[in-house]
């Protein structure tokens, strides 16, 4: 079967795909919960749909609406980031509500997106070339690159804002940038799992690591190691059976995190 299935070229920029976008969010998506900020990647990957839909809209590449939304996102959403918890809430939920329509709007402006609508929302693994796979390598190897440098600062920062402020460490420009990098990271995504899916590989993995380990470092690979795996599964899984990667995605990502959760109980 495998020999099979490697032998024709989408599957085989599906896994190069596939492999780039897990790495990027099981180390990503681990800062993210370790910040307690879900809910912001949560809109970000809603944001890709209107991305998309929009950039197709006006003649351009989704890739391209993908990244321009997002990163813009980021940005309306580091102006209340510092502010009340209901407040930071009310604002991140009003982008996500404006997004989804805004999708929708465009969607139906532009009549020929309505056949891959399911597609923008929920992922395929079909049509993905290898100058997306080439771009996506690219976008990586800059997000990781800069996660490397930022990140004894970024996690120090994550685990004990005060005392980092008090250290001297820029507290509100790290918030920015891995805002930006988050929607970055979202916008990448995005292209393998659907915005409503992107959820699963950002949060699910990350989730069952900190299960599993409470040292930063092993939990991180640990969630990039999850990430991996699920998706290498799910891909396998959605060639052979009638049922879209999306639903694959999830389930076994939750599968996961519930079987971390047992591990969890047991040890405890």
């Amino acid at each position: 079967m495998l020999s099979e299935m490697f032998s024709f070229p989408f599957m085989v920029n599906a896994y190069r795909a596939g492999t780039i976008v897990a790495v990027l969010a099981g180390a990503v998506g681990y800062l993210m919960v370790l910040r307690q900020q879900s809910f912001v990647g949560h809109t970000l990957s809603a944001v890709g749909f209107p991305g998309a839909a929009g950039a197709l809209l006006l003649g351009l590449t989704a890739p391209l609406g993908y990244y321009a939304f997002c990163l813009v996102a980021a940005l309306v959403i580091s102006r209340v980031h510092h502010a009340e918890r209901s407040a930071q809430a009310a604002v991140v939920g009003t982008v996500q509500a404006f997004a989804l329509a805004s999708g929708y709007l465009f969607v139906v402006l532009y009549k020929g997106v309505l056949s891959g609508t399911t597609a923008l929302l929920f992922g395929s693994f079909l049509g993905i070339t290898s100058t997306q796979v080439v771009v996506m390598a690219g976008v990586a190897t800059v997000l990781l690159t800069a996660l490397v440098i930022l990140g004894r600062p970024l996690l120090f920062a994550s685990l004990d804002p005060d005392a980092a402020r008090a250290a001297g460490v820029p507290v509100a420009l790290l918030d920015l940038l891995f805002l930006l990098l988050l929607g970055a990271t979202a916008a990448g995504v995005v292209q393998i799992t659907g915005s409503l899916m992107v959820f699963t590989l950002l949060v699910l993995p990350a989730a069952a690591a900190r299960e599993l380990s409470c040292r930063p470092g092993r939990a991180l690979a640990t969630s990039i190691l999850i990430a991996l795996l699920v998706t290498w599964t799910a891909l396998a899984v959605a060639y052979s059976s009638p049922y879209p990667l999306g639903f694959w995605l999830s389930t076994l990502a939750f599968g996961t995190f519930l079987a971390a959760k047992a591990v969890s109980r047991v040890r405890a």
